[in-house]
């Protein structure tokens, strides 16, 4: 079965070629620690709007650590923060792995060091605020999907996100928490663009309850979750279901595996597509660059592809530690540029168009607001439903065409 599998994968023409992406729901383990260090963030900037946060989590049974580096002018219960957030995702019972309300806390919290405060902001303007770190980042977009995000990615994310909507509503009383989910998408080159044209595999892999057998599970998925969120066209007789595939999965959560803030910076941008320099998103605030030039840079690509200069394109910024201007910008269009126009017009039109100074940054898309915890699940990008996502409002660059 193995052989047959891996020779059709083979037989896909020249101009073929399958693409899989993953993400992970709520309770994952990862994701826990992510969204407890982004409502820590979150809790530091409703008080205080100019804190620095550089915060970790880390989770395994019956235990959340937090620890890093805050300087804040917030009063913040941080065990409070920890317990709220844990209940909030559906961790209150210790037959899921983790309860809230009698789950040990440990918190491990500095101040920023004066070392990278003196580089950074003493004494500069909100403008003049130099990166946070070195490093370099990257946005993308694509027109294959509406919210400009690839389709494999976009299926996986909303598959896990529908996971947890059946959980809560109560259509699906039996699934627990912790969770993950995959997309294979078969693509079609055509003249250096690429198309989907079909979903080849779908991975549910789902905590449930011990009491509920496992025909029941798949044929709930395939009813209340897959039907729900991929399109009718995208399906075909072909297409293969992997779904709870390890048989049982009632142990999961910090139980089944630890957590840490940062694992899954894959699940949180692109899925796989364009590239990624390595930093993580949650728990920072945005004078760190990973995370305020990854949005801008995502705002880039989204307002490059919605304003019609190209069909898809990867944006990448580097900056170093205390400097305010990024060391280099690098546009590539995959050769999907509007004609008459090369990627260096791209560049002119973006150094034109965006002031890629982080503290420019902030102010532009007003990211000293608390709204970050909702980010560090079902992805960072393509959410186009919450005007808090405002890195996903594309720019007009209609006067550059």
């Amino acid at each position: 079965m193995s052989s047959t599998y891996l020779t059709h994968i083979g037989e896909l023409s020249d101009e073929h070629f399958l693409f899989t992406s993953e993400s992970v729901n709520e309770g994952h383990p990862d994701k826990l620690c992510d969204q407890i260090s982004d409502a820590v963030l979150d809790a530091c900037l409703a008080q205080d709007p100019d804190s620095r946060v550089a915060c970790e989590t880390c989770a395994k049974t019956d235990l959340i650590m937090i620890f890093g580096e805050i300087t804040t002018l917030a009063n913040i219960n941080y065990e409070q923060v920890v317990r709220d957030t844990v209940k909030r995702i559906g961790y209150d019972n210790p037959e899921k792995g983790l309860d809230s309300s009698t789950c040990e806390i440990l918190v491990a919290i500095e101040k920023q060091s004066p070392d990278i405060a003196q580089a950074v902001h003493v004494e500069k303007s909100a403008e003049n605020v130099g990166a946070g770190d070195q490093g370099h980042m990257f946005g993308y977009a694509t027109n294959e999907t509406h919210e400009l995000m690839p389709l494999s990615h976009s299926l996986a994310t909303k598959l896990g996100y529908r996971l947890t909507e059946v959980r809560k509503n109560g259509l699906c009383p039996w699934v627990r928490p912790d969770g993950k989910t995959q997309v294979t998408v078969e693509y079609v080159t055509e003249n250096d663009r690429i198309r989907p044209l079909r979903v080849h595999t779908v991975v549910i892999s789902t905590q449930h309850d011990p009491d509920i057998t496992n025909e029941e599970i798949r044929s709930q998925l395939r009813e209340h979750v897959i039907k729900h969120v991929i399109p009718e066209q995208y399906l075909d007789e072909k297409t293969i279901y992997h779904l709870n595939p390890s048989g049982r999965f009632v142990i999961g959560g910090p139980h089944g595996d630890s957590g840490l803030t940062g694992r899954k910076i894959i699940i949180d941008t692109y899925g796989g597509w364009g590239a990624h320099g390595g930093g993580a998103f949650s728990g920072k605030d945005c004078t760190k660059v990973d995370r305020s030039a990854a949005y801008a840079a995502r705002w880039i690509a989204k307002s490059l592809v919605k304003g019609g200069f190209c069909e898809r394109v990867l944006v990448q910024i580097s900056y170093a530690i205390g400097i305010a201007q990024p060391l280099s910008v690098y546009i590539n269009s995959y050769g999907t540029v509007k004609p008459g126009k090369n990627d260096k017009d791209l560049l002119k039109i973006v150094l034109r168009n965006f002031d890629l100074r982080p503290g420019c940054i902030m102010r532009d898309l007003r990211l000293k607001r608390p709204i970050f915890q909702k980010t560090a699940s079902y992805g960072h990008f393509g959410r186009e439903d919450d005007p808090d996502f405002t890195w996903e409002v594309a720019k007009d660059l209609s006067h550059e065409l």
